[in-house]
């Protein structure tokens, strides 16, 4: 006889309710990736599919496509998950190429 329940198994990591979810993360070194949870491990290692490289300088910012990438764990500083129905920045932001946000 076990002690938890089918809602239960949730409750031993707080990942697998993203799972299937776009999530912005942001890592140690300042970069924040957004992409769809795929996979994840005890360690916080996880997968984002259609990953992309947000790099925001004022109010310009240019997202640099990845792809499939693995994040380690101990690289995380946080996870959150990203609503679809709105705006994921403000109006005044205005979306330029890799090579000028890389000049700015």
């Amino acid at each position: 006889m076990s002690w938890a329940s089918p809602e239960d198994i949730y409750l031993s990591t707080s990942l697998a309710s993203y799972l299937d979810k776009k999530l912005l993360v942001l890592l140690r070194d300042g970069r924040k990736l957004l992409g769809t949870l795929r996979s994840f491990d005890q360690f916080a290692n996880a997968v984002l599919e259609g990953a992309c490289d947000r790099v925001i300088v004022g109010d310009l910012y240019c997202d640099i496509p990845l792809g499939l990438y693995i994040i380690r764990g101990e690289n995380v500083v946080l996870i959150g998950e990203l609503d679809v129905d709105k705006e994921e920045l403000p109006p005044h932001m205005t979306p330029v190429s890799v090579a000028e946000i890389t000049r700015v």
